[in-house]
């Protein structure tokens, strides 16, 4: 399959034209209890590495079929810093890019190498990641690898928040039961008043997690909202579709797009055109897409990958 996935309508950051760094297989530093991946052990260093080559002809190849997107999305099945060729690639990127915006996110463990904090200073836009403040709830939600530390986390992102000059996203994913305490969200609080960044985005579980956990209802995150500082930039994510213009797809680019990224139904009839909805109605007719149930939610996927999309 292709490295490059899309274009889908992000809720947060416009059309976006996804890149998997990771593509073959998960590659994390972190085995998040809510990630849409199933479980395996975190790393510290990716065994599988993709040629810049081989990512730059998929995005060229998909920059002349799909030319109106917002924002070009690095992403991995797993951590996109891990990548030893990072910073060429967004070089490159950067010289065929034109007025499209880059993107990458990242769960911000890889923040403290140098070379890393150098890289992401080349891009137009960042997500970092972070889902909680103390080291027990950190490695309770996020179970990172060995010798990943949260202090060092929250001293990076706060460096680079200082000295970034394009557009700084923070995520707090909420897992109920887990880091969703209010003494959770006061160590959150001393965390991010240190911080400068556009907005802080606060959501739940809304696609199939990795493990047998739970999100919280929109009326809970709103609950919490009122619990951060007044200061900061909180915003709460919540599944509304967005206004979406259709693109033709290919059989192959809805495998890889589902593969990337489960959709509802919802989120494909406002994604495809006429003739893409008629080969993602075939695909599922064929047997090569299957649908699964998580909390009262359909998602489709490739029937290939239904282990290693399933819930553990």
């Amino acid at each position: 399959m292709s490295t490059i996935f899309g274009p889908v309508q992000s809720r947060r950051f416009g059309v976006s034209l996804g890149i998997d760094l990771s593509d073959s297989t998960k590659q994390c530093n972190f085995d998040c209890l809510y990630c849409e991946l199933a479980p395996k052990r975190a790393m510290l260093h990716q065994e599988n590495i993709t040629p810049i080559e081989t990512i730059m002809c998929d995005l060229t190849k998909a920059l002349e079929l799909h030319p109106a997107i917002d924002v070009i999305t690095i992403t991995a099945n797993g951590e996109p810093t891990m990548y030893p060729y990072l910073d060429q690639l967004i070089t490159q990127i950067n010289q065929i890019k034109g007025e499209i915006q880059t993107l990458i996110l990242s769960n911000s463990a890889c923040l403290n190498d140098p070379a890393v904090f150098e890289t992401l200073l080349k891009l137009d836009q960042v997500k970092l990641s972070l889902d909680a403040a103390t080291p027990e709830t950190f490695k309770k939600i996020d179970r990172p690898a060995e010798g990943i530390n949260i202090d060092t986390i929250i001293d990076s992102i706060t460096r680079f928040s200082h000295v970034f000059r394009g557009k700084l996203f923070l995520e707090i994913l909420f897992v109920k039961g887990v880091n969703d305490t209010l003494t959770e969200i006061e160590s959150l609080n001393r965390a991010l008043r240190g911080v400068s960044c556009d907005r802080i985005d606060i959501g739940t579980i809304d696609r199939p997690p990795a493990y047998a956990v739970q999100g919280l209802s929109f009326e809970e995150l709103y609950s919490l909202s009122h619990h951060f500082d007044a200061s900061l930039p909180i915003h709460i994510v919540s599944r509304n579709h967005a206004t979406a213009t259709p693109s033709s797809y290919t059989e192959e680019e809805i495998l890889t797009t589902l593969d990337k990224r489960p959709l509802t139904i919802d989120d494909i009839h406002a994604l495809f055109d006429p003739d893409a909805l008629e080969r993602f109605h075939h695909l599922v007719k064929t047997g090569k897409i299957t649908s699964i149930e998580r909390s009262n939610i359909i998602f489709f996927i490739p029937i290939e990958n239904i282990d290693r999309k399933r819930l553990k």
